[in-house]
């Protein structure tokens, strides 16, 4: 089992930037999710973890909670995970009767096959590539064996993994083939995938892979 450890410089920087904007970022996003394909995704999500049998679900950098609501509204037993202790604090006032904890993503404190499904909502964005696989493969360690992940990030439309200037802090665009394949290398089955183009007001391509556990 991975605990608590101390956060990496990236860390603390990313904690640090989303406690300075938290109450204007929780208002950003107080409508999402807002596209029907957006929906979609996460309802297919549901879907397919409910089929799977009971069990806790996880949203890992849950930001203001807003996702993981609507994940419980999908029927679903869940809870949300942010570094941001700000974040955390506007996420249980607002919804007071969903748990919320602070902690990283990449160590989570969590027993191994504790989760039926986990949903990283363009959070893993902020982790440098290099990180990326320890995270995929976290994911894979508080899963249960039939549990399922959903990701979504921004998509570099042809282009390599490429930094970009995130309003809040730096963040990255993926290949959707190279992610899902370093989700590969630690054993996650890819059951599909969803692109969309951006809407009005957004610069990039979105990128949705939803995984299963392998054997």
């Amino acid at each position: 089992m991975t605990g608590p450890s101390a956060p990496s410089s990236h860390l603390r920087v990313t904690a640090d930037a989303y406690d300075a904007v938290a109450v204007r970022y929780a208002e950003f996003v107080r409508d999402e999710p807002a596209l029907p394909l957006d929906r979609a995704v996460l309802a297919a999500f549901a879907e397919l973890v409910r089929t799977t049998g009971p069990g806790p679900v996880a949203e890992l950098g849950c930001g203001p909670g807003r996702m993981t609501a609507h994940l419980r509204g999908l029927g679903l037993d869940v809870f949300g995970v942010d570094l941001s202790p700000v974040m955390i604090d506007l996420a249980r006032a607002t919804y007071p009767d969903l748990r919320f904890d602070v902690g990283s993503m990449d160590a989570l404190d969590l027993a191994d096959g504790k989760l039926q499904g986990v949903v990283s909502w363009y959070s893993v964005i902020h982790a440098p590539p290099q990180d990326v696989p320890s995270y995929f493969a976290e994911f894979r360690r508080v899963l249960a064996p039939d549990g399922h992940l959903l990701v979504a990030f921004f998509e570099s439309e042809g282009e390599p993994v490429t930094a970009f200037d995130h309003k809040v802090a730096t963040a990255y665009r993926w290949p959707i083939d190279d992610l899902a394949g370093l989700a590969g290398e630690v054993g996650f089955l890819e059951v599909g995938r969803m692109l969309r183009e951006p809407r009005e007001g957004e610069r990039f391509r979105r990128g949705h892979l939803l995984m299963r556990m392998g054997e």
